[in-house]
């Protein structure tokens, strides 16, 4: 029924009651009975109640018709107190007509009341009591859940306003629970927070949509802490159903949320170290694994961050950096020795992080310097005040917290030593900007952890710099210097170590210099990287140039070699042995190396090869496709038990011959095959310039990979001509001293080399003669002139000639001496069928040969 205005009198409105009133769940029934006794009047509520029409019950005894039987005496005394005048309020049972047992019990009123002819009679009102007891029962219910709880409880109208607050409000924002009523959400929380508070109420009261866990932050009157409440907001009806205001149930769960807070933030940081353990470190370079640990600091941990490192650290200067507490240390561990900025990031501004403290200028180091007051650019060196907190910091190991200032972008910012055992590599800032919650200590916790988690990543990395930098010294210097000479060839090489990321292998090779003007060209790989494998290296270079000057062949060379691999991996020394006693005996590092052995004679142009393991040579003769020559491969050195092979190989001239390393052609990217392939494709035009050559290959293939060195030795065979080569036959007789002496004074006149003649006749008769006396078969005269003039003896004798210091009293025994006195060197080799005896002497620069001094001369006696 709709609300109808019906008269005002005195500014009140008369209308009817709203649907839901206390008469709707009362349901008051009643009735009238007249002067006899009998029911005159029935209301439709009776009919309700009793069941009983109007025209049923009219006429009608109420005692006899509702009444048990063993009340019906007590019910007509009563009936007839009431028809004397008497009011009466109790409880009847009542019963159904045609019933014996009661239906229930009702509430009556019962007042006396007079007929148009003054006779009395009585007006009855009705109840059921069982509906009074479901009201009595709802109402306590509701005053102990609304009352009793213990959570704060409001009824809101719905006009928004509070209708009803109970005690545990009241406790919370002061006064009793009644002086709240007609109060808004704004007399409690802040603006922004009631506005989505009444937003929220409105949203409920129009939809009927129930509001669980609305999150507002507030404080309670008279408190400075933030308080955390969750509300749940209900529409609330009436009986008919209509809205009548919203309930709102709030529970304070402040401990809940900080307690989820440090859930999260132990979670957040578990996260961040297990991300710090991933990313920090996978780089060996000292400014990658700083822009690593901010990639996971900012924005995870902090808005911005820095990353400072001694400027001495990223220098290779071998002085330590700074040992935390020693506060009297000067440099590194005063705290204010130069420092570099080497990483930077921020997730709310690209503006450079500046400290809380200022900044002295620096000494002068290499890039910007910033002013006192301005901010520090990634590369710029620059020095903290001695009183600085970050002086402080490097300079005590500690961390510290700095307050941001009103001009700084920071509110605040920690302070972290880069600590690895027990030295500071650095200074680390991790900076949260105004607005972000604040550093707490388990940031703190988190802070420290990170920068020595990078710490000790630099600290390798700089360890492993040095090592890198030192390895790679020792391999170049091991390494031909430029590009070597050699008779017959024109050489070009090529050597790329591994990139800081990897260490440096064992990759070497060599030109060496034989008899004859022959050539052994070597190109090898001790596998393994680091420092070790350097001096592997250059020992197996070192022996394989001994051997060279031994003149063996190049299977006995490689053989030689297999041997001393080997004995660089023999068992530990004593005092380490007895160290690990309990261990059982042990080994170190065993190496193995792979290697090409090849020497070139340039008179004849033939070349004979040995394989240790290692990749084919490469050979391009003029006009045709490049191909890996077949050299069977055998074991790597170190490995043993197994013989070499050689192969001899005649080049054309012109050819083009190339021995490498395996970086050169295998990498993650692509398989060998394709590696080789891809080298033979890029030397598809060897008649260019050496030089150009080697470029192109490089440039051809993948050499930047950086996984492994690379090591490239090509040569253009270019064979001695004929008139550079003087060869004879001479028969076992006396008179072939003089034929060869002639022989050579012409062949020399022949080369415009007179200046030599009277040197090279003595030293050729000298030679001559000891194969005569001491050799077998016949005797081989030969003169090679390149960049140096050669002479050559060979017979067919095996007995090596032996330099020896003959008696005073000897008539012989001084040739050899005479030799070497008068010539740049000389030698013996042994050959397939015999021996050679050769001198060496350098060609005369327009000055004339110089001749022996008397001292030289008077040592021979």
């Amino acid at each position: 029924m709709s609300e109808i205005p019906e008269t005002t009198s005195g500014g009140v409105v008369w209308q009817s009651s709203p649907p839901g009133s206390i008469y709707d769940y009362i349901r008051v029934a009643s009735f009238s009975i007249g002067p006899d006794g009998l029911v005159e009047q029935w209301s439709r509520r009776a009919v309700d109640l009793f069941g009983v029409t109007a025209e049923e019950a009219r006429g009608k005894d109420p005692v006899e018709a509702f009444m048990p039987a063993d009340l019906r005496e007590r019910g007509h005394r009563r009936v007839k107190e009431i028809l004397d005048g008497k009011e009466w309020t109790g409880l009847v049972p009542f019963r159904m007509p045609g019933e014996d047992r009661p239906r229930g019990i009702a509430e009556m009123y019962v007042m006396p009341s007079e007929t148009q002819t003054g006779e009395r009679a009585a007006l009855c009102i009705v109840v059921d009591v069982r509906a009074l007891r479901r009201i009595e029962t709802d109402l306590a219910a509701s005053q102990a859940i609304f009352g009793q709880s213990p959570f704060g409880f409001l009824l809101f109208g719905t006009d928004l306003t509070v209708k009803r607050a109970n005690r545990r409000f009241a406790t919370v924002f002061g006064g009793e629970a009644d002086d709240h009523r007609g109060r808004t959400v704004h007399d409690y929380l802040g603006r922004a927070e009631a506005d989505r508070m009444t937003a929220a109420l409105r949203k409920v009261l129009e939809t009927g949509e129930s509001v669980t866990d609305f999150q507002i932050v507030g404080a309670a009157p008279g408190a400075r802490d933030r308080r955390h409440w969750s509300i749940n907001l209900y529409r609330v009806h009436s009986g008919s159903g209509r809205p009548i205001g919203v309930a709102g149930l709030g529970i304070d769960v402040t401990r809940r949320h900080n307690a989820a807070r440090e859930a999260a933030s132990a979670r957040r940081n578990l996260a961040l170290l297990n991300e710090a353990g991933a990313r920090i470190g996978n780089s060996l370079d000292l400014e990658a694994t700083a822009r690593e640990l901010l990639d996971v600091a900012v924005p995870g941990f902090c808005d911005l961050a820095s990353v400072d490192l001694y400027q001495g650290l990223l220098t290779g200067d071998e002085a330590p950096p700074g040992r935390w507490g020693n506060s009297h240390d000067v440099g590194y561990g005063a705290g204010s020795a130069e420092l570099r900025r080497v990483a930077f990031a921020s997730a709310v501004s690209d503006t450079p992080l500046r400290a809380a403290e200022g900044r002295g200028p620096g000494s002068g180091g290499p890039g910007p310097v910033p002013d006192e007051a301005g901010p520090i650019e990634v590369g710029a060196v620059h020095r903290y005040p001695f009183n600085s907190p970050c002086a402080g910091a490097l300079r005590t190991g500690r961390i510290r917290t700095v307050p941001g200032s009103d001009g700084d972008l920071a509110q605040s910012t920690l302070v972290v030593p880069m600590t690895a055992h027990d030295t500071v590599v650095g200074l680390v800032q991790f900076s949260r900007a105004k607005g972000s919650e604040p550093f707490g200590e388990r940031d703190r916790a988190l802070a420290v952890e990170l920068a020595a988690r990078a710490a000790v990543c630099i600290d390798n990395a700089r360890l492993y710099r040095r090592e890198h930098e030192r390895a790679l010294i020792l391999q170049r210097s091991l390494l031909p210097p430029g590009d070597p000479e050699a008779a017959g060839l024109d050489i070009a090489c090529r050597y790329l170590p591994g990139t800081a990321a990897t260490e440096v292998g064992g990759d070497w090779f060599d030109v060496i210099e034989l008899p004859g003007h022959r050539t052994a060209l070597v190109i090898g790989d001790v596998m393994g990287r680091g420092l070790r494998a350097a001096v592997a290296m250059g020992e197996l270079r070192t022996a394989v140039r001994t051997l060279a000057q031994l003149d063996l062949e190049p299977a006995e060379v490689l053989s030689h070699l297999d041997e001393i691999a080997r004995g660089l991996g023999a068992p530990i020394g004593a005092q380490q042995s007895r160290a690990h006693k309990n261990r059982g005996p042990e080994l170190s590092e065993v190496y193995l190396a792979t290697c090409v052995y090849a020497v070139y004679d340039p008179v004849t142009r033939r070349c004979t090869f040995a394989n240790a393991g290692h990749l084919p040579p490469v050979l391009v003769e003029p006009g045709e496709e490049a191909m890996l020559l077949d050299v069977p491969p055998g074991m790597p050195l170190g490995v043993g038990g197994e013989p070499f092979e050689e192969v001899e190989v005649e080049l054309p001239e012109g050819a083009l011959l190339a021995l490498y390393t395996d970086g050169l052609v295998e990498s993650r990217d692509h398989p060998l095959d394709e590696g080789l392939q891809a080298f033979r494709r890029a030397l598809t035009d060897p008649a260019r310039p050496l030089e150009d050559v080697c470029d192109r290959v490089l440039t051809s293939l993948n050499t930047g990979h950086g996984e492994d060195d690379i090591a490239l030795l090509m040569a253009r065979i270019q064979g001695l001509p004929s008139e550079a080569v003087g060869d004879w036959q001479l028969p076992r007789e006396p008179r072939s001293v003089g034929r060869a002496r002639e022989l050579a004074r012409a062949q020399l006149a022949a080369w415009d080399l007179e200046p030599l003649v009277d040197t090279v006749e003595l030293l050729v008769s000298e030679l001559v003669t000891n194969a005569l006396r001491y050799g077998e078969g016949e005797i081989r005269l030969r003169l090679l002139r390149d960049r140096t003039l050669v002479c050559e003896v060979w017979d067919s004798g095996l007995v090596q000639p032996r330099r020896r210091r003959a008696r005073d009293t000897d008539e012989g025994g001084r040739g050899l001496q005479l030799v070497g006195l008068l010539s740049a060197s000389w030698g013996s080799r042994r050959t397939p069928r015999g021996k050679t005896v050769w001198f060496e002497l350098a060609l005369p620069d327009g000055e004339g040969a110089a001749e022996p001094t008397v001292e030289q001369l008077l040592s021979m006696f």
